[in-house]
């Protein structure tokens, strides 16, 4: 059974930094796609950034983020990071990992995705 278990969330001021990890087990990690959304109470789940498998060569952003995000893994560790850079009030959310059941391209889709972690929360305050 897969399991995803996100952690590194916490209360940061604006212009600060945080890395998200999530810990992937019950299958050979580098063998899917991975991605990062994030969900305010009564909005919608959101895109946030996703990575190919294996070398992690393509990776894709949501257009809010690009240039302060970064996602990254470490198949060795079975492992994906979400490096949050010039944090703004407006990312504010819960942060979830995720990852399909199938082998193919990365995806921004919500419902591309299969398995879900528990989610971490993140806060910045202005």
């Amino acid at each position: 059974q897969v399991q995803l278990v996100e952690s590194g969330g916490g209360l940061v001021q604006a212009g600060d930094s945080l890395r998200l990890s999530c810990v992937a087990s019950g299958r050979t990690f580098s063998n899917y796609a991975m991605g990062w959304f994030r969900q305010v109470p009564g909005k919608e789940r959101e895109f946030v950034a996703a990575i190919s498998r294996w070398s992690g060569s393509d990776k894709h952003y949501v257009d809010s983020v690009k240039g302060r995000f970064a996602i990254s893994r470490d198949n060795a560790k079975n492992t994906v990071y979400l490096q949050m850079n010039s944090l703004k009030p407006e990312d504010t959310a819960i942060y979830y990992c995720a990852t399909p059941e199938g082998w193919g391209a990365i995806s921004t889709s919500v419902n591309e995705y299969d398995y879900w972690g528990q989610g971490t929360q993140v806060t910045v305050s202005s």
